[in-house]
């Protein structure tokens, strides 16, 4: 199972989780919700968010005259594929993440870890390496 958006990179991926917790944001304030953890200029949140607007992970409107963002990469479909390819790449482990490693996740809720945990274990098996 795979978004037919583009994985976000660990920078993107930052930006989409302040997103997905608060949605919309205009650029502002998303810099501001990112300062403390990528510690970078306004400008670098400006270049990723347009990076992230050509690869489709956000979509941009006006709102009250206002250029507004929000995260058009799904949430648990997003997660999933980067805990897949720390299992896989990271770890080297061929089976499915047990999901209990995300719990007390404050990032979802409980039918989102449900939704998650069966991501995970329907993911298509790579050709073994």
């Amino acid at each position: 199972m795979s978004t037919s958006l583009s994985t976000p990179s660990v920078t993107e991926l930052c930006l989409l989780k302040a997103l997905w917790k608060d949605q919309p944001q205009s650029a502002r304030q998303l810099h501001a919700s990112v300062q403390a953890e990528l510690d970078w200029s306004f400008s670098s949140t400006r270049k990723t968010v347009e990076r992230m607007l050509e690869k489709g992970l956000l979509s941009q409107r006006s709102l009250h005259g206002v250029l507004v963002y929000e995260p058009q990469a799904d949430k648990v479909a997003t997660l999933a594929a980067f805990a897949h390819d720390f299992g896989r790449r990271v770890m080297e482990i061929d089976t499915p993440l047990p999901v209990s490693m995300f719990t007390g996740s404050k990032l979802v809720d409980g039918a989102e870890l449900a939704e998650l945990e069966q991501l995970l274990h329907d993911w298509p098996q790579d050709g073994k390496e």
